[in-house]
């Protein structure tokens, strides 16, 4: 046998697992985008993953219209007033569908007026459907793009421009004919946000974050659209947890003062613990944003100061608005009584108290008061249950279908111990720990490979009262009078 003289190293894997912290207040938004007028436009129906304003105007494009576009009106919130990244947008605009295309747009019968060179068309106009000349037969004078003319998109005027090239031998034309194509947000259904929506369980595969906000802001306050939303929540991949935040309506048919949010939320089936409820709407200036769309950026926002860990709620936090409103722009003014009240049916709203300016108003989740479970009933606490769960799932993935054996089961019990205490200890957690209890894992589980870790913990709920007692002191008078007996 040959001798093996000398020093030798061998390495053995680490007893303990390095916890792979689930994702935080990545929301993944559904609806339309003006993707046709992107630079680099994303494809419909895919999860698009966005990290800068830069970035998704490049694979969406932008509008002012948010009605028609409100994936633009959650960009706008999420990435220029809240400064928050990254979002994950689903565009269900499809502009290779017939129903949401118009091929006649533009008939090109029209002569449209050439002003400093720039000839206006409709926003919506399908770039590589555009065709101009210098006559309504369009037989000859045909414009060729980037020789003639180049193509932009205003989102101030609202306009697709047609300017002339200055190199090109039409560039004092003072009316020019242009056919087009165009797409129409206004056909986009509730069956085509459902259908976006059940993309969210691509985006582990194809981004690679798992989001844990949903929101379709425009749509999310129809029942089927808020029945779904509150379904993908329960179990993204059917593992991850997240949380649906809903608007109510509030257009024309919808609720136009609070004493109505009741029994339209009781109506409606709004009672779920994965959904937040949000009324009314909130304004900036010209701009008026779902409550939903800036809820998510405040909850970002709050868990980005926490260091990631959604331990606190973002009630009494303060919204980028400077009023509330309905879909018409009309003012909604509230109480603070009234917020009481609109808390109290566990639905998210806006309070302008005194200093403090306009916050968030609201620690409940949709399923209080009929649920007053309380790993149910309060944002933060149901928040935290689904981080940890999640944490859990992504940390120890990697040890299925290994042998089950004292060593797998300590190392398992080991890293969550751990990780657990390192979030009590910075007060994230009041308590946690692990058990393995036999009385949970009976022979015929363990016999099928089945191991069961019982995991307590305890979130701090929110402080939502604070009492004081004022009595007046007798003896202090007496002490000051000098006459204490």
């Amino acid at each position: 046998m040959a001798l093996n003289l000398g020093v030798h190293v061998e390495e053995q894997a680490t007893s303990v697992s390095t916890p792979v912290l689930a994702d935080v207040s990545v929301p993944f938004v559904v609806g339309a985008a003006p993707a046709h007028s992107a630079t680099d436009p994303a494809k419909p129906n895919v999860p698009v993953l966005c990290t800068s304003w830069d970035e998704a105007v490049q694979q969406l494009g932008f509008s002012y219209d948010w009605k028609s576009y409100p994936l633009c009106e959650f960009m706008y919130s999420h990435f220029q007033l809240y400064g928050r990244q990254p979002v994950i947008f689903c565009s269900v605009l499809d502009s290779s569908k017939a129903e949401m295309k118009d091929e006649e747009a533009g008939d090109g019968q029209t002569p449209i007026p050439v002003t400093d060179h720039q000839a206006k068309i409709s926003f919506d106009a399908i770039p590589s459907t555009i065709q101009v000349s210098t006559d309504n037969e369009f037989s000859e004078n045909i414009l060729a793009l980037d020789e003639d003319y180049s193509i932009l998109y205003d989102e101030d005027a609202g306009a697709c421009l047609v300017e002339l090239l200055s190199t090109g031998e039409h560039y004092s034309e003072e009316q020019l004919y242009i056919k087009f194509s165009a797409v129409k947000p206004s056909a986009v259904a509730k069956t085509d946000i459902v259908e976006g929506l059940g993309v969210i369980d691509a985006c582990m595969s194809t981004v690679g974050l798992v989001p844990d906000l949903i929101c379709a802001p425009g749509w999310s306050h129809d029942t089927v659209v808020a029945a779904v939303m509150a379904t993908k929540a329960e179990g993204i991949n059917g593992l991850f947890r997240a949380k649906a935040l809903i608007d109510f309506d509030c257009g024309a048919e919808g609720v136009r003062k609070y004493s109505d949010l009741l029994a339209t939320k009781n109506k409606n089936n709004f009672v779920d613990e994965n959904q937040i409820l949000c009324w009314p709407m909130v304004r900036l200036g010209d701009y008026i944003f779902h409550t939903s769309t800036q809820l998510a950026g405040l909850m970002a926002t709050v868990d980005a100061d926490n260091g990631g860990v959604p331990f606190e709620s973002p009630s009494n936090k303060n919204f980028k608005m400077d009023g509330a409103c309905l879909e018409d722009g009309t003012e909604v003014v509230l109480t603070f009584e009234q917020t009481n009240i609109i808390a109290g049916y566990g639905i998210v709203t806006s309070l302008n108290f005194m200093s403090m300016g306009w916050t968030a108003r609201n620690n409940y989740t949709a399923c209080y008061p009929a649920n007053t479970d309380v790993k149910d009933q309060f944002i933060p606490v149901s928040r935290m249950f689904d981080f940890v769960g999640n944490t859990l799932i992504r940390t120890f993935w990697s040890k299925l279908d290994k042998p089950m054996r004292l060593r797998l089961l300590d190392n398992i019990q080991d890293t969550v111990n751990i990780w657990l205490n390192g979030l009590v200890s910075q007060e994230y957690l009041l308590g946690a720990r692990v058990e393995l209890k036999a009385e949970e894992n009976p022979v015929t589980g363990l016999l099928a490979g089945i191991i069961k870790f019982h995991i307590y913990i305890t979130p701090p709920v929110p402080t939502q009262e604070i009492h004081f007692v004022l009595e007046f002191s007798v003896d202090y008078l007496t002490s000051a009078l000098n006459l204490a007996a």
